[in-house]
């Protein structure tokens, strides 16, 4: 019997990094399972190096009969049991698929707080033959049943992450080498994708005032989206050419976190925001918004600063706040790591989860259990 997972995000953001969690911790426990992704992106690949068992699945749209037929002939043939789609398009065409299949366990994960879309297609995606959805924070959970999801189906589980890539990072001064920032700038990041709702222009506005009062303060930018363009030619009319800088997509996440003194996320809609999880990992204060599931995660006072969403004015306030108290910056990125690793793990997350399948299954009189134990190879 085998579990599919199904995701399919064409590129590598917080979701994928989470399936992608997941599909490796079923493996290390011995479930038999299949994880169906885009092919040749981002997470295809790194589930291939990695030795899971992945499969390509080009979803074009939620309404792919294509991929539809293939994934249901698929569910047959492996006898699946149990499929968990993590985002909105896999949703769709795995609950299409598993009802052709006559898939028995159902499972969604929901990692945005932006409400369900009224329609017949979305009540039915979300509703029908849905045994469990799962969402990533509180903030999400409120989203769900506001759109009228019975809150009994919705188990709340917050993301995690493998922490291991952030420890013993000896090299403080990595961007600085490579942008040539003097000994003394203050770098300040985010990680995020270029898109509406993370509200990069209202941080763009505030490296504008942040640049008069404080002229070493100068703002990372990583991650590529829609909004590259517009984002760019913002900077150019207001006048922060010298100190933003735009890094697009990188691999090397844990080397720039390292090299930051605070990170920040500007979302007027977030879930949870995994990318706070990394700079809290890397011993870093945060400057976040009071939105979604972000005030779960950072512990306003202790951990980091929260401020109404789009508002420049305050976020710019917060951020001078930690530029001109250094040991302030210091002591909450301690707390900040200490919290990441007590509450957020990949594994803890995983371990969660599997829990809730293995519950599901026992109610629907089903065998969930893993048919071998994973033994790690010598090197």
């Amino acid at each position: 019997m085998s579990l599919f997972q199904v995701d399919s995000g064409k590129e590598w953001r917080g979701g994928q990094r989470q399936s992608f969690f997941l599909v490796r911790e079923l493996k290390k426990k011995g479930y038999s399972c299949r994880f169906y992704v885009q092919p040749d992106s981002p997470l295809y690949k790194k589930a291939e190096q990695e030795g899971l068992p992945v499969f390509s699945l080009k979803v074009r749209s939620e309404i792919d009969v294509i991929s539809v037929l293939k994934l249901a002939r698929q569910m047959k043939k492996a006898n699946c049991v149990l499929v968990h789609s993590h985002d909105a398009h896999a949703a769709a065409i795995s609950s299409m698929a598993a009802s052709r299949a006559k898939v028995p366990i159902r499972v969604i994960s929901r990692r945005v707080d932006f409400p369900l879309k009224n329609n017949y297609f979305s009540r039915i995606k979300y509703r029908k033959d849905i045994d469990m959805i799962i969402a990533i924070s509180k903030g999400v959970k409120k989203v769900l049943v506001s759109c009228g999801i019975d809150q009994k189906k919705i188990k709340m589980i917050p993301s995690g992450i493998d922490y291991s890539p952030f420890e013993n990072i000896s090299s403080r001064d990595y961007l600085h080498r490579e942008l040539g920032f003097d000994k003394d700038d203050f770098l300040v990041g985010i990680v995020a994708h270029l898109a509406d709702h993370k509200g990069h222009k209202y941080l763009i506005e505030a490296a504008a005032i942040l640049k008069k009062k404080a002229p070493q303060i100068r703002l990372i930018i990583v991650g590529k989206g829609p909004l590259r363009m517009e984002l760019d030619q913002q900077v150019k009319e207001v006048g922060v050419e010298d100190i933003v800088f735009f890094l697009g997509f990188r691999e090397d996440v844990p080397q720039i976190m390292a090299s930051l003194d605070l990170f920040v996320l500007s979302s007027y809609l977030e879930g949870m925001g995994t990318s706070i999880l990394d700079a809290m990992a890397s011993r870093l204060p945060v400057v976040a918004t009071q939105v979604g599931g972000i005030p779960e995660v950072v512990n306003h006072g202790k951990s980091g600063l929260l401020v109404p969403p789009r508002d420049p004015d305050s976020l710019a306030k917060a951020i001078l706040q930690f530029y001109k108290d250094r040991k302030l910056a210091y002591s909450f990125g301690e707390n900040g790591y200490k919290v990441v690793h007590e509450k957020y793990s990949s594994r803890a997350m995983a371990k969660k989860i599997i829990k809730e399948y293995e519950k599901t299954a026992r109610r629907k009189n089903i065998h969930l259990r893993p048919i071998k134990p994973f033994i790690q190879k010598k090197k």
